[in-house]
């Protein structure tokens, strides 16, 4: 993500990258992907000093993401951090309170948000009718270089917490509705992660309105195939569905331009004349023209500039960020406890 967001900033015109900071050799082969000459750092601290940005892109795994925008917003400067935004509740709670005192700008990185079919998607699933019901998910047969990242993600998150919070901000954007009640489940498939977390979780969340949605995520060599990639909503009107033939297809799994792409929606509609025959054919919703994984990077880094040019009130986007993670650590103290948890 970073590597794509940096390819944005190069891109986009108001944005000029000051210096790239990782820990180990990233940061020079990104400089190299980028033509060179960017001045590099393996000490954050160090680079927010010498540098002086107006902005900071924080794109590190969650649990440096608390430390990190609290030092850049304290240095003035504006944030775009990838999701989720912290790895704790209270740490995210944190992050905004010191952006709030700073008056800088804290944007979230919620890629679906920036989506043209996933903004479809949530249109049309709100013309269901409620209560609706949600089944989402998102399994990853990793290897290689993904589970590497996989890894080092569940050093400090969980899959239904790290990949979690997208699906769920999109399930709080179809029902506005209050979630009132979280039941998760969860298992540790390999000895490869450590000892207190799992890589396979599946969440159910209970909403205020009777809307009923589930999501999944698995990550690692043993994952299957064979079902990773459902996206449907059923309401009492009728259904709509992400049908991705190519993206859904085998072996794409663990790529991450076949995660947002739909392809084409399928709208089915309840209607039934008198003798119980359907009376409306199904609608496709070509999806082809979408933009790809690096457009969509383009378009937040749009958005986060435009945040800051134009002074837009991030408010409800900074609360809707906690919001989903505090569900996602709702459901993540269910599969430890073994016990449903209110919201």
């Amino acid at each position: 993500m970073g590597a794509s967001h940096a390819l944005a900033y190069q891109l986009i015109d108001g944005f000029t990258i000051c210096g790239i900071v990782s820990t180990g050799n990233s940061k020079v082969v990104l400089n190299e992907r980028l033509g060179g000459g960017y001045p590099l750092f393996s000490d954050y601290a160090t680079a927010l000093a010498e540098t002086k940005p107006d902005a900071v892109c924080i794109s590190t795994y969650p649990d440096t993401h608390e430390s990190f925008a609290i030092m850049a917003l304290e240095a003035g400067c504006h944030v775009f951090i990838e999701k989720p935004l912290a790895d704790t509740v209270e740490g995210s709670q944190r992050v905004i309170a010191a952006a709030q005192k700073a008056d800088r700008k804290l944007v979230v990185g919620y890629i679906l948000r920036h989506h043209p079919s996933w903004e479809k998607f949530v249109e049309v699933a709100r013309e269901m009718g409620k209560p609706l019901v949600m089944r989402m998910n998102l399994n990853q047969q990793s290897h290689g270089q993904m589970w590497t990242v996989h890894r080092n993600l569940m050093k400090s998150l969980s899959p239904i917490v790290d990949c979690g919070v997208h699906y769920i901000d999109v399930m709080c954007q179809m029902t506005r509705s209050k979630p009132v009640q979280v039941n998760a489940i969860g298992a540790r498939l390999t000895d490869d992660i450590p000892a207190g977390n799992y890589n396979y979780g599946q969440l159910q969340i209970r909403f205020e309105d009777g809307s009923v949605g589930w999501y999944e995520a698995g990550w690692g060599p043993m994952m299957s195939e064979t079902a990773f990639f459902v996206k449907d909503v059923i309401g009492p009107k009728g259904c709509v569905s992400i049908v991705a033939k190519n993206a859904g297809g085998t072996g794409k799994s663990d790529n991450v331009d076949s995660h947002t792409k739909t392809e084409s929606l399928r709208v089915h509609y309840a209607d039934i004349d008198a003798e119980d025959h359907f009376t409306r054919p199904d609608e496709w919703i070509d999806m082809q023209d979408e933009p790809d994984h690096q457009e969509l990077c383009n378009r937040e880094q749009r958005y986060f500039l435009h945040a800051i040019r134009d002074n837009i009130d991030l408010t409800d986007h900074m609360q809707d960020a906690v919001n989903s993670l505090r569900i996602a650590f709702a459901c993540d103290e269910s599969v430890r406890t073994g016990q449903p948890v209110m919201l």
